[in-house]
């Protein structure tokens, strides 16, 4: 029996999809159960040509990926993974790094405070999420439970596919209050499977 049950459990998932393409992916060399800074062991990145050109970035470490550790049999460690999907700038590109660093920093912040994520929650990200465009009007996040790998269950546990959704100041704005699910309603014939492009602009100015 394999040793990394859950792992093997998240890349069936993704097999379903993309059937044996091979992906890049970026693994951590000193993870955070070993007393590292990096909370994810590895993320996996897909290039995707539609419905609109982007690359699907998926983590590995916020569900239970060797034993089950916790005393809750039915959800796998903090119950989901992350994914972002990110707008593809150039023909032959290599994925940036910036989703990457994103969902790790989104990891370290659970780990460290004790606080998840679930769909409909929003967070305002301040700085940005693209060092190469400080510019950018996408100050905020929403998640949502990802289009195409929703929920699934692990020999650990269940766990949901948690995409992060890049929004702007103003759209971030309007989901306060509990309105995240009216503004996604609004701008989702704009972000086709809410891909996460830090040079567009505001969908409801």
């Amino acid at each position: 029996m394999s040793d990394s049950q859950g792992w093997d459990a998240i890349d069936r998932a993704l097999s379903g999809l993309y059937g044996h393409d091979a992906p890049f992916h970026l693994g951590t060399q000193h993870p955070w159960r070993l007393g590292g800074p990096d909370p994810l062991d590895g993320i996996s990145i897909y290039p995707r040509e539609s419905p609109t050109p982007h690359w699907h970035y998926i983590g590995y470490g916020m569900s239970e990926l060797y034993e089950k550790e916790s005393a809750n049999s039915e959800v796998s460690g903090w119950g989901f993974e992350f994914t972002v999907r990110a707008a593809l700038v150039a023909d032959g590109s290599a994925p940036p790094l910036w989703p990457a660093e994103l969902l790790q920093s989104l990891g370290r912040y659970v780990f460290d405070s004790g606080k998840w994520f679930a769909p409909g929650h929003t967070m305002k990200v301040s700085a940005g999420i693209d060092p190469d465009r400080p510019e950018s009007a996408v100050r905020g996040l929403v998640f949502i439970e990802d289009p195409e790998l929703a929920t699934i269950d692990t020999p650990h546990g269940e766990l949901k596919f948690l995409q992060v959704v890049g929004i702007t100041a103003d759209e971030f704005a309007a989901a306060q209050g509990g309105r995240a699910a009216a503004l996604l309603e609004r701008i989702a014939p704009c972000l086709p499977l809410w891909v996460t492009d830090t040079a567009r602009a505001s969908l409801i100015a």
